[in-house]
Protein backbone atom coordinates (compact mmCIF):
# COMPACT_ATOMS: atom_id res chain seq x y z
CA UNK A 1 0.00 0.00 0.00
CA UNK A 2 1.18 3.48 -0.81
CA UNK A 3 0.90 5.19 2.60
CA UNK A 4 1.37 8.69 1.13
CA UNK A 5 -1.51 8.16 -1.31
CA UNK A 6 -3.69 6.77 1.49
CA UNK A 7 -3.00 9.74 3.82
CA UNK A 8 -3.52 12.28 1.03
CA UNK A 9 -6.85 10.65 0.14
CA UNK A 10 -7.97 10.74 3.78
CA UNK A 11 -6.94 14.38 4.22
CA UNK A 12 -8.57 15.55 0.99
CA UNK A 13 -11.86 13.82 1.76
CA UNK A 14 -12.08 14.93 5.40
CA UNK A 15 -10.81 18.51 5.07
CA UNK A 16 -12.76 19.53 1.96
CA UNK A 17 -16.17 21.17 2.38
CA UNK A 18 -19.02 18.78 2.94
CA UNK A 19 -22.26 18.85 4.89
CA UNK A 20 -20.63 18.23 8.27
CA UNK A 21 -17.88 20.81 7.77
CA UNK A 22 -20.37 23.41 6.57
CA UNK A 23 -22.57 22.84 9.63
CA UNK A 24 -19.49 23.10 11.89
CA UNK A 25 -18.47 26.44 10.38
CA UNK A 26 -21.99 27.81 10.66
CA UNK A 27 -22.46 26.49 14.20
CA UNK A 28 -19.30 28.24 15.41
CA UNK A 29 -20.81 31.51 14.21
CA UNK A 30 -24.05 31.02 16.09
CA UNK A 31 -23.18 28.84 19.07
CA UNK A 32 -19.46 29.38 19.58
CA UNK A 33 -16.52 27.00 19.38
CA UNK A 34 -17.13 25.33 22.75
CA UNK A 35 -20.74 24.37 21.94
CA UNK A 36 -19.76 23.30 18.42
CA UNK A 37 -17.21 20.88 19.87
CA UNK A 38 -20.17 18.81 21.15
CA UNK A 39 -21.23 18.44 17.52
CA UNK A 40 -17.63 17.60 16.54
CA UNK A 41 -17.45 14.82 19.15
CA UNK A 42 -20.69 13.31 17.89
CA UNK A 43 -19.49 13.53 14.29
CA UNK A 44 -16.13 12.00 15.21
CA UNK A 45 -17.67 9.05 17.05
CA UNK A 46 -20.06 8.35 14.17
CA UNK A 47 -17.16 8.61 11.71
CA UNK A 48 -15.15 6.08 13.70
CA UNK A 49 -18.15 3.76 14.03
CA UNK A 50 -18.76 3.86 10.29
CA UNK A 51 -15.11 3.11 9.60
CA UNK A 52 -15.20 0.21 12.06
CA UNK A 53 -18.40 -1.13 10.51
CA UNK A 54 -16.81 -0.96 7.08
CA UNK A 55 -13.75 -2.83 8.29
CA UNK A 56 -15.76 -5.51 10.10
CA UNK A 57 -18.61 -5.98 7.67
CA UNK A 58 -16.92 -5.37 4.34
CA UNK A 59 -17.91 -8.69 2.78
CA UNK A 60 -21.50 -8.56 4.02
CA UNK A 61 -21.99 -4.97 2.89
CA UNK A 62 -20.65 -5.70 -0.58
CA UNK A 63 -23.84 -7.56 -1.44
CA UNK A 64 -26.21 -4.89 -0.13
CA UNK A 65 -24.36 -1.62 -0.81
CA UNK A 66 -26.67 -0.48 -3.63
CA UNK A 67 -29.73 -0.72 -1.36
CA UNK A 68 -27.97 1.01 1.53
CA UNK A 69 -26.66 3.80 -0.70
CA UNK A 70 -30.07 4.56 -2.21
CA UNK A 71 -31.72 4.77 1.22
CA UNK A 72 -28.87 6.83 2.65
CA UNK A 73 -28.93 9.16 -0.35
CA UNK A 74 -32.61 9.90 0.21
CA UNK A 75 -32.39 10.23 4.00
CA UNK A 76 -29.12 12.17 3.80
CA UNK A 77 -30.48 14.56 1.19
CA UNK A 78 -33.61 15.27 3.22
CA UNK A 79 -31.55 15.86 6.37
CA UNK A 80 -29.18 18.19 4.49
CA UNK A 81 -32.17 20.17 3.19
CA UNK A 82 -33.49 20.45 6.75
CA UNK A 83 -30.08 21.68 7.94
CA UNK A 84 -29.90 24.15 5.03
CA UNK A 85 -33.23 25.62 6.09
CA UNK A 86 -32.13 25.84 9.74
CA UNK A 87 -28.84 27.54 8.79
CA UNK A 88 -30.63 29.95 6.47
CA UNK A 89 -32.94 30.98 9.35
CA UNK A 90 -30.13 31.42 11.91
CA UNK A 91 -29.60 35.00 13.02
CA UNK A 92 -32.97 36.26 11.84
CA UNK A 93 -35.08 38.06 14.41
CA UNK A 94 -38.12 35.91 13.69
CA UNK A 95 -36.19 32.66 13.90
CA UNK A 96 -36.19 30.72 17.13
CA UNK A 97 -32.83 29.52 18.40
CA UNK A 98 -31.79 26.38 16.57
CA UNK A 99 -29.85 23.62 18.28
CA UNK A 100 -27.82 22.08 15.49
CA UNK A 101 -24.56 22.18 17.43
CA UNK A 102 -25.07 19.27 19.78
CA UNK A 103 -23.64 15.77 20.13
CA UNK A 104 -26.72 13.97 18.80
CA UNK A 105 -26.92 16.20 15.73
CA UNK A 106 -23.25 15.59 14.93
CA UNK A 107 -23.70 11.86 15.38
CA UNK A 108 -26.80 11.76 13.17
CA UNK A 109 -25.29 13.95 10.46
CA UNK A 110 -22.29 11.65 10.10
CA UNK A 111 -24.37 8.46 10.15
CA UNK A 112 -26.48 9.65 7.21
CA UNK A 113 -23.91 11.82 5.42
CA UNK A 114 -23.48 10.21 1.98
CA UNK A 115 -20.00 11.73 1.55
CA UNK A 116 -18.88 10.00 4.74
CA UNK A 117 -20.66 6.76 3.88
CA UNK A 118 -19.05 6.56 0.47
CA UNK A 119 -15.65 7.35 1.95
CA UNK A 120 -15.90 4.82 4.78
CA UNK A 121 -17.21 2.13 2.46
CA UNK A 122 -14.30 2.62 0.06
CA UNK A 123 -11.22 3.57 2.09
CA UNK A 124 -10.91 0.38 4.18
CA UNK A 125 -11.55 -2.14 1.38
CA UNK A 126 -9.46 -0.18 -1.15
CA UNK A 127 -6.45 0.84 0.89
CA UNK A 128 -6.30 -1.37 3.97
CA UNK A 129 -7.77 -4.85 3.56
CA UNK A 130 -5.82 -5.87 0.43
CA UNK A 131 -2.52 -5.19 2.22
CA UNK A 132 -3.32 -5.61 5.91
CA UNK A 133 -6.08 -8.22 6.34
CA UNK A 134 -5.67 -8.69 10.09
CA UNK A 135 -8.23 -7.27 12.52
CA UNK A 136 -5.55 -5.48 14.53
CA UNK A 137 -4.22 -3.69 11.43
CA UNK A 138 -7.76 -2.67 10.45
CA UNK A 139 -8.32 -1.34 13.96
CA UNK A 140 -5.14 0.78 13.77
CA UNK A 141 -6.18 2.23 10.42
CA UNK A 142 -9.69 2.97 11.70
CA UNK A 143 -8.16 4.88 14.63
CA UNK A 144 -5.75 6.75 12.32
CA UNK A 145 -8.50 7.77 9.87
CA UNK A 146 -10.79 8.81 12.73
CA UNK A 147 -8.04 11.05 14.13
CA UNK A 148 -7.55 12.62 10.69
CA UNK A 149 -11.31 13.28 10.54
CA UNK A 150 -11.30 14.80 14.03
CA UNK A 151 -8.41 17.09 13.05
CA UNK A 152 -10.38 18.18 9.97
CA UNK A 153 -13.43 19.03 12.09
CA UNK A 154 -11.33 20.96 14.60
CA UNK A 155 -9.72 22.88 11.75
CA UNK A 156 -13.17 24.01 10.64
CA UNK A 157 -13.99 25.04 14.23
CA UNK A 158 -10.77 27.07 14.43
CA UNK A 159 -11.42 28.75 11.07
CA UNK A 160 -14.93 29.60 12.20
CA UNK A 161 -13.62 31.10 15.43
CA UNK A 162 -10.81 33.06 13.73
CA UNK A 163 -13.12 34.55 11.12
CA UNK A 164 -16.10 34.91 13.47
CA UNK A 165 -16.24 38.73 13.44
CA UNK A 166 -16.03 38.93 9.67
CA UNK A 167 -18.63 36.23 9.25
CA UNK A 168 -20.96 37.81 11.82
CA UNK A 169 -20.79 41.15 10.03
CA UNK A 170 -22.05 39.40 6.93
CA UNK A 171 -24.18 36.75 8.63
CA UNK A 172 -27.09 36.90 6.18
CA UNK A 173 -24.84 36.43 3.18
CA UNK A 174 -22.83 33.76 5.02
CA UNK A 175 -25.92 31.83 6.17
CA UNK A 176 -27.43 32.01 2.70
CA UNK A 177 -24.21 30.74 1.10
CA UNK A 178 -23.84 27.91 3.63
CA UNK A 179 -27.48 26.95 3.13
CA UNK A 180 -26.99 26.96 -0.65
CA UNK A 181 -23.89 24.75 -0.31
CA UNK A 182 -25.96 22.27 1.70
CA UNK A 183 -28.79 22.38 -0.86
CA UNK A 184 -26.22 21.78 -3.60
CA UNK A 185 -24.79 18.85 -1.63
CA UNK A 186 -28.28 17.41 -1.14
CA UNK A 187 -29.09 17.72 -4.83
CA UNK A 188 -25.79 16.16 -5.90
CA UNK A 189 -26.14 13.29 -3.43
CA UNK A 190 -29.74 12.59 -4.39
CA UNK A 191 -28.75 12.10 -8.01
CA UNK A 192 -31.25 14.66 -9.33
CA UNK A 193 -28.58 16.31 -11.49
Amino acid sequence: MNIASFIIYCIVVTFTPGPTNIVILSSVQHHGAKKTMEYVWGATIAFGLLLAASALLNHVLAGIIPDILVIMQIVGSLYMLYLAYQIYRMGRAEAAPVQTANFASGLLMQLINPKVLLFTLTVIPSYVLPYYPSASASFLFVVMITVIGFLAFVTWVVCGAVFKNLLQQHHRLFNTLMALFLVYSAVMVSGIL
